[in-house]
Protein backbone atom coordinates (compact mmCIF):
# COMPACT_ATOMS: atom_id res chain seq x y z
CA UNK A 1 0.00 0.00 0.00
CA UNK A 2 1.07 3.62 -0.83
CA UNK A 3 2.11 5.97 1.84
CA UNK A 4 0.94 9.47 0.96
CA UNK A 5 3.85 12.12 2.35
CA UNK A 6 2.19 14.82 4.59
CA UNK A 7 1.24 17.49 2.13
CA UNK A 8 3.05 20.20 4.09
CA UNK A 9 6.66 18.74 3.37
CA UNK A 10 8.65 20.10 0.98
CA UNK A 11 10.96 17.92 -1.26
CA UNK A 12 14.70 18.86 -0.98
CA UNK A 13 15.65 18.62 -4.45
CA UNK A 14 17.71 20.77 -5.73
CA UNK A 15 17.40 23.48 -2.91
CA UNK A 16 20.11 25.61 -1.57
CA UNK A 17 18.86 26.92 1.80
CA UNK A 18 19.44 30.49 3.36
CA UNK A 19 19.41 30.48 7.46
CA UNK A 20 19.00 33.40 9.28
CA UNK A 21 18.81 34.03 13.27
CA UNK A 22 17.10 37.04 14.07
CA UNK A 23 15.72 37.94 17.85
CA UNK A 24 16.61 34.43 19.26
CA UNK A 25 14.74 33.01 16.27
CA UNK A 26 15.51 30.82 12.79
CA UNK A 27 14.14 31.96 9.58
CA UNK A 28 14.66 29.94 6.38
CA UNK A 29 13.70 30.49 2.57
CA UNK A 30 14.52 27.75 -0.24
CA UNK A 31 16.15 28.74 -3.08
CA UNK A 32 17.36 27.56 -6.35
CA UNK A 33 21.24 26.71 -6.29
CA UNK A 34 23.72 29.32 -7.48
CA UNK A 35 20.78 32.08 -7.21
CA UNK A 36 21.59 32.95 -4.05
CA UNK A 37 25.50 34.11 -5.11
CA UNK A 38 23.99 35.91 -8.50
CA UNK A 39 21.11 37.86 -6.50
CA UNK A 40 24.35 39.17 -4.10
CA UNK A 41 25.91 40.05 -7.04
CA UNK A 42 23.32 42.03 -7.84
CA UNK A 43 23.47 39.77 -11.49
CA UNK A 44 19.95 38.39 -11.04
CA UNK A 45 17.63 40.60 -9.31
CA UNK A 46 14.00 38.85 -10.14
CA UNK A 47 13.17 37.64 -6.55
CA UNK A 48 10.84 34.46 -8.64
CA UNK A 49 13.72 33.53 -10.31
CA UNK A 50 16.15 32.84 -7.02
CA UNK A 51 13.34 31.21 -4.89
CA UNK A 52 11.38 28.18 -4.95
CA UNK A 53 8.87 29.15 -2.68
CA UNK A 54 7.97 32.95 -2.33
CA UNK A 55 7.52 32.31 1.67
CA UNK A 56 9.53 32.35 5.04
CA UNK A 57 9.84 29.16 7.33
CA UNK A 58 10.76 28.22 10.45
CA UNK A 59 11.96 24.64 8.98
CA UNK A 60 11.69 24.37 5.26
CA UNK A 61 11.97 20.44 5.18
CA UNK A 62 8.70 20.28 7.34
CA UNK A 63 6.96 22.78 5.66
CA UNK A 64 6.60 25.27 8.58
CA UNK A 65 6.15 28.84 7.68
CA UNK A 66 7.07 31.82 9.92
CA UNK A 67 4.26 32.97 11.73
CA UNK A 68 3.46 36.74 11.07
CA UNK A 69 3.95 38.34 14.48
CA UNK A 70 7.54 36.44 14.52
CA UNK A 71 8.83 37.89 11.51
CA UNK A 72 7.25 41.56 12.28
CA UNK A 73 8.85 41.29 15.83
CA UNK A 74 11.54 39.83 14.43
CA UNK A 75 12.40 42.49 10.81
CA UNK A 76 10.35 45.46 12.11
CA UNK A 77 8.06 44.56 9.02
CA UNK A 78 5.45 42.23 7.56
CA UNK A 79 6.41 42.46 3.78
CA UNK A 80 7.44 39.26 2.75
CA UNK A 81 9.79 40.42 -0.13
CA UNK A 82 11.77 42.65 2.45
CA UNK A 83 12.18 40.18 4.77
CA UNK A 84 13.41 37.87 2.03
CA UNK A 85 16.11 40.19 0.77
CA UNK A 86 17.58 40.34 4.01
CA UNK A 87 17.79 37.15 4.51
CA UNK A 88 19.27 36.47 1.00
CA UNK A 89 21.91 39.41 1.36
CA UNK A 90 22.29 38.37 5.21
CA UNK A 91 21.48 34.26 5.94
CA UNK A 92 24.03 31.52 5.55
CA UNK A 93 23.90 29.71 2.61
CA UNK A 94 23.29 25.48 3.70
CA UNK A 95 24.35 23.71 1.01
CA UNK A 96 25.21 19.72 0.50
CA UNK A 97 28.57 19.22 0.77
CA UNK A 98 29.24 18.63 -3.28
CA UNK A 99 27.16 21.62 -4.13
CA UNK A 100 29.89 23.29 -0.91
CA UNK A 101 32.97 22.09 -2.98
CA UNK A 102 31.79 23.56 -6.32
CA UNK A 103 30.95 26.98 -4.68
CA UNK A 104 34.63 26.59 -2.67
CA UNK A 105 36.29 25.58 -6.03
CA UNK A 106 34.54 28.73 -8.40
CA UNK A 107 34.85 31.08 -5.21
CA UNK A 108 38.77 30.48 -5.05
CA UNK A 109 39.22 30.51 -8.70
CA UNK A 110 37.72 33.79 -8.68
CA UNK A 111 40.07 35.08 -5.75
CA UNK A 112 43.35 33.56 -6.96
CA UNK A 113 42.42 35.51 -10.50
CA UNK A 114 41.66 38.89 -9.20
CA UNK A 115 45.16 38.19 -6.85
CA UNK A 116 46.60 37.77 -10.21
CA UNK A 117 45.53 40.50 -11.99
CA UNK A 118 46.28 43.15 -9.49
CA UNK A 119 49.35 42.26 -8.12
CA UNK A 120 53.11 41.56 -9.36
CA UNK A 121 56.44 40.82 -8.70
CA UNK A 122 58.20 43.86 -7.31
CA UNK A 123 61.44 42.74 -8.31
CA UNK A 124 60.22 41.14 -11.87
CA UNK A 125 57.59 43.66 -12.49
CA UNK A 126 55.68 40.22 -13.54
CA UNK A 127 52.48 38.83 -12.41
CA UNK A 128 52.34 36.13 -10.65
CA UNK A 129 50.34 32.74 -12.09
CA UNK A 130 47.31 32.02 -9.93
CA UNK A 131 48.83 28.21 -8.75
CA UNK A 132 51.63 30.13 -7.22
CA UNK A 133 49.46 32.57 -5.53
CA UNK A 134 47.86 29.41 -4.41
CA UNK A 135 50.45 27.75 -2.92
CA UNK A 136 51.37 30.95 -0.89
CA UNK A 137 47.68 31.56 0.45
CA UNK A 138 47.93 27.55 1.50
CA UNK A 139 51.02 27.70 3.48
CA UNK A 140 49.47 31.00 5.29
CA UNK A 141 46.67 28.92 5.87
CA UNK A 142 44.26 31.22 4.51
CA UNK A 143 41.24 29.25 2.79
CA UNK A 144 38.26 31.04 0.97
CA UNK A 145 34.56 30.79 2.21
CA UNK A 146 31.57 30.40 1.39
CA UNK A 147 29.32 33.36 1.80
CA UNK A 148 31.70 36.57 1.16
CA UNK A 149 32.42 37.86 -2.34
CA UNK A 150 35.38 36.46 -4.03
CA UNK A 151 36.85 40.20 -4.45
CA UNK A 152 36.26 41.31 -0.95
CA UNK A 153 38.05 37.84 0.24
CA UNK A 154 40.74 38.57 -2.88
CA UNK A 155 41.11 42.26 -1.24
CA UNK A 156 41.90 40.85 2.14
CA UNK A 157 44.16 37.97 1.00
CA UNK A 158 46.15 40.62 -1.00
CA UNK A 159 47.15 42.41 2.19
CA UNK A 160 47.84 39.31 4.35
CA UNK A 161 50.19 38.34 1.13
CA UNK A 162 51.83 41.92 0.82
CA UNK A 163 52.27 41.63 5.00
CA UNK A 164 53.68 38.21 5.19
CA UNK A 165 56.20 38.32 1.68
CA UNK A 166 55.68 34.62 1.61
CA UNK A 167 56.39 35.01 -1.89
CA UNK A 168 58.28 38.95 -3.08
CA UNK A 169 54.70 40.81 -3.43
CA UNK A 170 53.47 44.35 -4.12
CA UNK A 171 50.14 45.46 -5.78
CA UNK A 172 50.21 46.89 -8.98
CA UNK A 173 50.06 50.23 -9.99
CA UNK A 174 46.88 51.64 -11.14
CA UNK A 175 46.87 54.58 -13.80
CA UNK A 176 44.20 57.88 -13.63
CA UNK A 177 43.67 61.13 -15.13
CA UNK A 178 42.35 64.14 -12.47
CA UNK A 179 40.98 67.00 -14.77
CA UNK A 180 39.90 70.19 -12.82
CA UNK A 181 37.99 72.27 -15.23
CA UNK A 182 38.34 75.64 -13.72
CA UNK A 183 41.58 75.85 -11.81
CA UNK A 184 41.54 79.34 -10.75
CA UNK A 185 38.16 78.81 -9.21
CA UNK A 186 38.93 75.58 -6.96
CA UNK A 187 42.14 77.12 -5.94
CA UNK A 188 39.87 80.11 -4.51
CA UNK A 189 38.25 77.58 -2.31
CA UNK A 190 41.39 75.56 -1.37
CA UNK A 191 44.83 76.93 -2.41
CA UNK A 192 46.70 73.79 -1.49
CA UNK A 193 44.35 71.74 -3.73
CA UNK A 194 47.46 70.80 -6.28
CA UNK A 195 49.98 69.66 -3.77
CA UNK A 196 47.14 67.10 -1.97
CA UNK A 197 46.70 65.64 -5.22
CA UNK A 198 50.09 65.36 -6.49
CA UNK A 199 51.18 64.03 -4.06
CA UNK A 200 49.68 60.68 -4.76
CA UNK A 201 51.13 60.80 -7.66
CA UNK A 202 54.38 58.73 -8.01
CA UNK A 203 55.42 60.73 -11.23
CA UNK A 204 52.54 63.02 -12.21
CA UNK A 205 52.21 64.32 -15.83
CA UNK A 206 50.77 67.62 -15.40
CA UNK A 207 49.11 69.72 -17.93
CA UNK A 208 47.39 73.09 -17.89
CA UNK A 209 45.72 75.13 -20.32
CA UNK A 210 45.53 78.90 -19.05
CA UNK A 211 43.30 80.11 -21.76
CA UNK A 212 40.17 78.42 -19.65
CA UNK A 213 42.75 77.83 -16.13
CA UNK A 214 41.77 73.69 -17.14
CA UNK A 215 44.20 71.26 -15.12
CA UNK A 216 45.02 67.67 -15.91
CA UNK A 217 47.31 65.32 -14.28
CA UNK A 218 47.88 61.93 -14.96
CA UNK A 219 50.59 58.63 -13.98
CA UNK A 220 50.68 56.07 -11.57
CA UNK A 221 49.74 56.12 -8.00
CA UNK A 222 49.23 52.97 -5.30
CA UNK A 223 45.60 51.70 -5.15
CA UNK A 224 45.03 52.42 -1.65
CA UNK A 225 45.43 55.73 -2.34
CA UNK A 226 42.56 56.11 -4.73
CA UNK A 227 39.64 56.01 -2.30
CA UNK A 228 41.59 59.14 -0.77
CA UNK A 229 41.75 61.11 -3.74
CA UNK A 230 38.15 60.32 -4.60
CA UNK A 231 37.37 62.08 -1.22
CA UNK A 232 39.61 65.12 -2.19
CA UNK A 233 38.21 65.51 -5.73
CA UNK A 234 34.40 65.10 -5.05
CA UNK A 235 32.93 68.21 -6.44
CA UNK A 236 35.87 69.80 -7.50
CA UNK A 237 37.45 67.51 -10.32
CA UNK A 238 37.08 64.10 -12.01
CA UNK A 239 38.80 60.68 -12.24
CA UNK A 240 39.64 58.85 -14.75
CA UNK A 241 41.15 55.11 -14.15
CA UNK A 242 43.15 54.02 -17.19
CA UNK A 243 44.53 50.85 -16.43
CA UNK A 244 43.42 49.45 -12.72
CA UNK A 245 46.74 47.33 -12.65
CA UNK A 246 49.59 48.38 -15.03
CA UNK A 247 51.98 45.33 -15.14
CA UNK A 248 55.26 45.85 -17.18
CA UNK A 249 55.10 42.67 -19.29
CA UNK A 250 58.23 43.63 -21.41
CA UNK A 251 61.24 40.66 -21.35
Amino acid sequence: MAINQPSGQIKLTNVSLVKLRKNKKRFEIACYQNKVQDYRKGVEKDLDEVLQIPQVFVNVSKGLAAPKDDLLKSFGTDDIDLIIKEILLKGEIQLHEKERQIMLNKINNEMLTIISTKCINPKSKKRYPPTMIYKALQELKFSPVINKPAKSQALEAIRLLVSKQIIPIARAKMDIKITIENLELVESKDSEIIPKITKYFLQPTINKTDAIKKWVCSGLIDPVSYRDLVTICTGIATIQVLDMAVIDTST
